[in-house]
């Protein structure tokens, strides 16, 4: 007989929406053996059936619901189904690139799971206890239904610790590499270290925005801050700009930025890399009355959870009123946050704070802001209405008026 638990009286209503998490303060009492990974069923109070999903005795989400289908069996055929339903949306919706989000967690019915498609390489990052128990079946049907060369586990995000996991980075199928996995997005053609590089190696999440800049960026002088291995800044210079200036705290990531020009054929002189502190560097220039025609700003998460929400929401609105202050009159900032604890709301209004302070350090009486576009990751992130914690990349394109 399959384990259940029950929840407590006036819980059940986030299930019954269809949110797929269920904390452990929902939960009254278990009936059944459990164990982590187990699948388990979700009954309300007054025993009704409500979903099927899998147990996490340590994290704070205790069950990560399958499905709300009472006759659902939760077997191989189950995740083969889920795996291909996946890949049948990107093949559908994603184009110009060979480098594509595959599985998006909880979007995709494969809660705590994340794979990256590079060419012929996929990169699996098992986040979730319940995932790492069905790991077998996952990977089996990725090598059938992809015809990948091989598979990579990049399972070494802090959050596994939370789900009692240990880290783990490795080769699950095929080969490991012996040099970085070269892609093309849009045009541009980018190397992926899938060992090393952060996440699993590369960020697709932001190809759409990518896209406009390189649309925007002719005879443009453009400004990339925290650009990690120059992903905007090869879009821009794709684009046509006229000079690209990056700064990122790693020469790890600028080398192989500067490697990656030469791979596109990018004329070196359009380009300056720094190595330096971003607050730093946008603060000299500021002293020094530098501007650009587009400056964008995508750092890394400021807040990794709500404990640290107040300092970054200081550091957003500082980088984002320093970005304003370098813009030539009709200039645009991309700005972004990958936090998921700042949610849009709160990211525009921190943004909008900034404009303000911005606009009154200003000399120029007639400085304003349009906002011209919200800015995501694209449709190989497809977000759930039912989950909008799935939300976690948020962006805003401002032309300065």
């Amino acid at each position: 007989m399959q384990a259940s638990i029950v929840l407590k009286s006036g819980k059940e209503r986030p299930v019954l929406r269809r949110h797929p998490w269920v904390y452990s303060n929902a939960i009254d009492r278990f009936e059944g053996k459990v164990y982590p990974g187990s699948t388990v069923n979700v009954l309300s109070h007054d025993g009704k059936f409500l979903a099927k999903g899998l147990y996490s005795p340590s994290s704070q989400i205790r069950v990560r619901i399958l499905t709300w289908d009472e006759k659902k069996v939760i077997d191989h055929a189950f995740f083969k189904g889920r795996v291909s339903k996946a890949i049948e949306h990107r093949a559908q919706w994603v184009k110009n690139t060979n480098a594509i989000r595959l599985i998006f967690g909880e979007s995709d019915g494969l809660p705590g799971l994340v794979v990256d498609q590079y060419a012929d390489t996929l990169v699996c990052q098992f986040l979730f206890v319940g995932m790492e128990h069905w790991k077998d079946a996952i990977v089996q049907a990725l090598v059938k239904q992809t015809n990948c060369k091989r598979i990579v586990e990049r399972s070494d995000a802090a959050v596994r610790a939370r789900e009692g996991l240990e880290p783990h980075v490795g080769v699950l199928f095929g080969e490991m590499p012996d040099a970085p996995i070269e892609v093309n997005e849009c045009g541009v053609l980018y190397s992926v270290d899938v060992l090393n590089g952060h996440k699993t190696g590369f960020y697709v999440d932001q190809r759409d925005s990518r896209d406009l800049l390189s649309q925007l960026a002719k005879d443009k002088e453009v400004l990339n801050m925290f650009c990690y291995t120059g992903g905007f800044s090869l879009a821009a210079l794709k684009g046509g700009a006229k000079h690209v200036t990056s700064v990122d705290s790693s020469g790890e990531a600028l080398a192989m930025a500067q490697k990656q020009m030469v791979l596109n054929g990018f004329d070196a002189s359009r380009a300056t890399w720094l190595d330096s502190d971003a607050f730093a560097v946008l603060t000299q220039f500021r002293k020094e009355g530098r501007q650009f025609d587009i400056v964008v700003l995508d750092p890394p998460k400021f807040a990794p959870s709500s404990h640290h929400l107040d300092k970054a929401l200081r550091a957003y609105k500082e980088i984002n009123r320093a970005g304003m202050q370098l813009l030539r009159p009709g200039g645009l900032l991309f700005t972004f946050s990958c936090s998921g604890a700042v949610d849009s709301a709160l990211f525009e209004k921190t943004v909008a704070m900034a404009s303000a302070e911005a606009m009154t350090h200003s000399s120029d009486f007639e400085m304003d802001f349009r906002l011209m576009k919200r800015l995501s990751s694209g449709a190989d992130h497809p977000l759930l209405t039912s989950f909008p914690e799935g939300d976690y990349l948020k962006g805003l394109m401002l032309q300065r008026a």
